[in-house]
């Protein structure tokens, strides 16, 4: 273990010890964030530090690496050696630590499960400032309790990842579907051939759908050249299948040889199609090749998590993915269709997993009670910006939801009240881990993810209000990309060198 690991790691737990000795709460400061809450500025612990990746073993197929590593870190060191993790989570600033504290399901995720599933073990420094290891062998209740619950049953510092076999390209076969229960079928009968590598699917509409399948091949056959999207003249992935899709007539398929790192964060450019809110917003340029083009270096992931935050425009605006089982998979859609009417929706096949857990599970449709897959619903477009309609909105979605037997990504806006939200999932499980491992310190995870709605807009000095008037918050949101630099991540992007 690196001197520099272990002296970061004496410096987290020995904060943490004395907080804990104090009985004060903390937060964790992690250096940057994809969460759409709002940003609390409590007590905090910085762990920024920890961005190293230890040590890749060829021989255990696996890669010792700190929590605050990026995807686009991690994939180009892993691919110098042929190797990649099961699970990569779309965009490159998203965190190792990220992955494993939340809920990350990607393409792969119907066959690999959430990124926790890749985690062999976990180096985490408890609340009272012990550092234990946790695995399926060791503290396994903790391992699997941690997983997913936001970083509140301690501080993860390490985490050893299984790895697999990385091949040249991914190829990617598009196939057009005209309603919402095609898609959802076809979703759900691609996940069962064994061949299928990556499975996801995008619904333009309730009658035009692209399901999507990707197998990854060494092979590029004579004359095909391969589809790259990181490129400031690429087309944004989403405008891609759409065409793909549109060309796909009388249910016939159409394919891509698409580089494997170029695959993984595919949807980076445009944050799926999230960045088209930002020509909207605006209202002054055409959303066009050519004005994406100009405007490449702001309309990355990082970027527009950056501009989001400083803008506090995630009010008014629907960020959510939602998990359901298949059976009730296309009443929700419906629902949506005509309670918010937001299109595209991202549908992500995910496989079970067992409860207690604060990752989306079901055991419906039965029989039996064992888990089942859900279908992973991404939500994301334009609410209302009045903010009780919006704050009306949430709750309608999060009552439909339930009712339809479907769990909430926790990233995102929530608004259960606490006795809602433990009706959910398992309190007692949950509080006596917190119990065992010193974790009372930390806050809960209810207090990590309640939107506490009423704090908004009560700064009513004139300064507050020139801040919320059109088009300075988008202006505030720019310069603080700005400022921040990431836009040279992007165009210096590591895995484009492998």
């Amino acid at each position: 273990m690196s001197t520099h690991h272990q002296i970061a790691v004496k410096r987290i737990a020995e904060a943490a010890r004395a907080f804990y000795n104090q009985q004060e709460s903390y937060r964790i400061f992690h250096g940057s964030t994809n969460s759409t809450r709002p940003q609390h500025h409590n007590k905090v612990i910085d762990i920024s530090a920890l961005s190293s990746i230890i040590e890749v073993n060829r021989d255990s197929r696996s890669v010792l690496v700190e929590p605050n590593v990026p995807m686009d870190k991690l994939i180009a060191t892993t691919l110098r050696h042929g190797l990649i993790p099961p699970v990569v989570m779309e965009f490159p600033g998203i965190t190792v630590g990220g992955g494993y504290n939340g809920s990350a399901g990607e393409s792969s995720s119907f066959k690999h499960g959430y990124f926790d599933g890749t985690v062999r073990s976990i180096e985490i420094v408890l609340g009272n400032g012990d550092v234990v290891t946790a695995s399926g062998d060791e503290n396994p209740d903790l391992f699997k309790g941690a997983a997913g619950a936001l970083g509140t049953l301690g501080i993860t510092t390490l985490l050893e990842l299984r790895l697999i076999s990385a091949k040249r390209f991914v190829h990617t076969v598009y196939q057009r579907t005209g309603s919402i229960g095609e898609t959802i079928d076809m979703v759900k009968t691609e996940t069962g051939n064994p061949e299928n590598d990556y499975v996801d699917a995008v619904m333009f509409s309730s009658t035009f759908g692209v399901v999507i399948t990707g197998k990854q091949t060494d092979d590029l056959p004579a004359g095909i050249k391969p589809q790259t999207f990181s490129g400031a003249w690429d087309p944004w992935y989403y405008l891609h299948v759409k065409k793909k899709g549109i060309s796909a007539k009388n249910s016939q398929s159409t394919s891509d040889y698409i580089p494997l790192p170029e695959y993984l964060f595919r949807w980076d450019r445009g944050g799926f199609w999230v960045g088209n809110n930002a020509f909207d917003y605006f209202g002054l340029i055409p959303f066009n090749s050519l004005s994406r083009w100009f405007l490449n270096d702001f309309m990355h992931t990082r970027m527009l998590y950056r501009a989001l935050h400083s803008s506090n425009q995630s009010f008014g605006f629907m960020v959510q993915d939602l998990s359901l089982p298949y059976s009730t998979a296309e009443s929700f859609i419906r629902y949506t269709s005509n309670e918010l009417n937001i299109w595209p929706l991202w549908l992500c096949p995910l496989r079970e997993v067992e409860e207690p857990t604060f990752h989306p599970s079901t055991k419906l449709p039965g029989p039996g009670n064992s888990p089942k897959p859900m279908l992973n619903i991404g939500l994301w477009g334009l609410a209302s910006r009045d903010l009780s309609s919006f704050v009306r909105q949430n709750r309608d979605l999060e009552q439909t939801l339930q009712e339809l037997g479907g769990r909430k990504v926790l990233y995102a806006h929530t608004y259960y009240t606490e006795e809602e939200f433990w009706k959910l999932y398992d309190r007692k499980w949950y509080d006596d881990l917190r119990s065992k491992y010193c974790a009372e310190s930390l806050p809960t995870i209810y207090d990590k993810i309640n939107v506490d709605y009423r704090k908004h807009g009560q700064d009513s000095t004139w300064k507050s209000w020139l801040k919320s008037c059109w088009p300075i918050p988008g202006v505030l949101g720019i310069s603080a990309a700005i400022r921040s630099k990431d836009y040279l991540l992007h165009r210096n992007a590591p895995w484009k060198d492998v």
